[in-house]
């Protein structure tokens, strides 16, 4: 009972550490705006602008038509905090990509899928093609706030990059990516299909040092 006793309070004390630990480093560098509310300055559209359409309304980014994407001219950015708040309708399918090209296509980059009611079952919450969530989190056409941490660590000896999926302040899991996929970046939105409109605002990154 003794022996067990002191296991415990090491393992509680080890576990402090590591959280205390953890949170200060989420908490490094300062919250940075990536969308002024206003016009898309910083971004850039990668796809056919006759078939598909990024435009701002209502001090938010909205995205219509073909497959596209939407590309923050900034970064490259590698470990980070990013957040988001975002908006799609019925049917709709869109992804937050980090880590991805300046001119990507949709297999270029983490993708964070944002999907509440799409054919593909494949839901918000998602990294896709890493790690699935099937439920539903978040009804369509409602804002909700993703939030992605992103850094590269060592794991047991081994290099590992952790991805920490958020979602409207509910943590959903840590992926680690011991590949290491995709090694720095920027951030994106994809237009899905025409059938889509996303809507995002308030898109802001933390850089952790």
């Amino acid at each position: 009972m003794v022996v067990r006793s002191v296991w415990h309070r090491v393992a509680a004390f080890t576990l402090a550490v590591l959280t205390s630990a953890g949170a200060a480093f989420a908490a490094d560098g300062e919250w940075v705006s990536l969308f002024d509310g206003k016009s898309l300055d910083g971004w850039e559209q990668v796809g056919n602008p006759e078939k598909s359409k990024w435009e701002v309304k209502d001090g938010a980014i909205h995205g219509t038509g073909d497959p596209s994407m939407l590309v923050c001219t900034k970064g490259p950015y590698k470990n980070f905090r990013y957040r988001a708040e975002i908006r799609i309708n019925d049917k709709g399918n869109s992804g937050c990509y980090f880590r991805t090209t300046r001119k990507p296509g949709f297999t270029d980059g983490y993708e964070a899928q944002i999907d509440s009611t799409h054919t593909d079952p494949i839901r918000t919450g998602s990294l896709y093609g890493m790690n699935h969530v099937y439920k539903r989190l978040v009804e369509p056409d409602t804002w909700f706030t993703y939030d992605i941490e992103v850094r590269d660590d060592v794991w047991r000896g081994r290099k590992v990059t952790r991805i920490k999926i958020t979602v409207d302040g509910n943590e959903l899991y840590e992926f680690l990516d011991f590949e290491q996929t995709f090694k720095e970046g920027h951030f994106a939105f994809q237009q899905h299909d025409p059938g889509s409109r996303v809507d995002i605002r308030k898109v802001e990154v933390m850089e952790l040092k």
